[in-house]
């Protein structure tokens, strides 16, 4: 078995499809590819596969995937028909009359920081197919927070992601899933989250979504996090946390999210991800914006 090898794992039935990561002696260091998982196993536990089975966890994923890509693009028509009849029905209210009004967009801009790179190529990826305008960095968990500190000022999003790995630690038996100690980066990431209220404390001026696989859902609330995972403690997919954002990005400033939306805009559904009430971060603006490179212009400074 080497580095890169795809592999199951014969006691859990084969669930979930792994790449091996490292090799220690008689253990394999593996991460899920569609679950944010990070774990280790012994080799003998491992079956070596020639390519990504579809699992009927992984089957189910894609599908909930296409299902929450699809309801997110039925968001944006449906908003977009409804921007162009308020600015109809505006104009028509409107004493001197112009040509039939149009709009341009703003949609809320997402800082991503992930402690996977893989899972942070996938992330960006589906910003791009989504339109979301997004910066994201390859971070490792325990330097989120200082990374924050120095990006904030600088990028100045609506929209903070705080994700990469977690998990409920197995050498603590027996666990206590009131205890921060006992997860794997969960104060990691409520340490991150407490960098950004300082630099941002309005829930509504910057909204953050953080967390991972099984991390302490209700610490990273009262941290100050709109919203997180994992309330049921559950491996959550690997682009939960961009659904969440895509639709922060989307949804108007003048309207509250959805909590139901969110939820079924998610892979894991509400096991994996939760929150609270949040205004959207989307404007419009007018007029539309002009092709430059087509406008004539008289220069008139001197």
């Amino acid at each position: 078995m080497n580095v890169g090898d795809l592999v199951i794992r014969k006691s859990y039935g084969g669930d979930v499809t792994f790449r091996v990561e490292g090799l220690q002696e008689d253990k394999a260091v593996i991460k899920g590819t569609e679950f944010r998982l990070l774990a280790d196993s012994p080799l003998d536990d491992l079956v070596k596969v020639p390519y990504e089975p579809e699992t009927k966890k992984t089957r189910l994923a894609h599908i909930k995937a296409n299902e929450s890509y699809s309801l997110l693009q039925q968001h944006r028509k449906e908003q977009a028909q409804r921007n162009q009849a308020g600015l109809i029905d505006d104009w028509n209210h409107t004493a001197v009359k112009a040509e039939t009004p149009s709009y341009f967009e703003m949609p809320g801009k997402v800082l991503h920081l992930d402690g996977d790179p893989n899972y942070l190529k996938k992330s960006m990826a589906l910003y791009e197919r989504l339109r979301v305008p997004a910066e994201g960095h390859f971070v490792h968990e325990a330097s989120m927070a200082d990374t924050l500190y120095r990006l904030l000022p600088r990028s100045r999003p609506d929209i903070v992601v705080i994700t990469g790995h977690d998990g409920v630690l197995k050498s603590r038996q027996p666990y206590d899933l009131y205890n921060i100690n006992h997860y794997k980066n969960s104060a990691n990431f409520i340490a991150a989250i407490q960098v950004a209220r300082q630099y941002e404390w309005h829930l509504d001026a910057l909204t953050i979504v953080a967390g991972a696989c099984q991390s302490h859902f209700e610490a990273l609330i009262r941290a100050g996090a709109n919203f997180a995972s994992s309330p049921s403690r559950v491996l959550i997919h690997a682009l939960d946390p961009v659904y969440v954002a895509a639709k922060a990005a989307f949804t108007s400033v003048k309207d509250t999210m959805n909590m139901n939306d969110i939820v079924h805009h998610t892979i894991t559904g509400s096991e994996g991800i939760g929150g609270l009430e949040s205004k959207g971060s989307y404007r419009i603006g007018l007029p539309p914006l002009q092709d430059l490179s087509t406008l004539k212009v008289t220069p008139a400074a001197i």
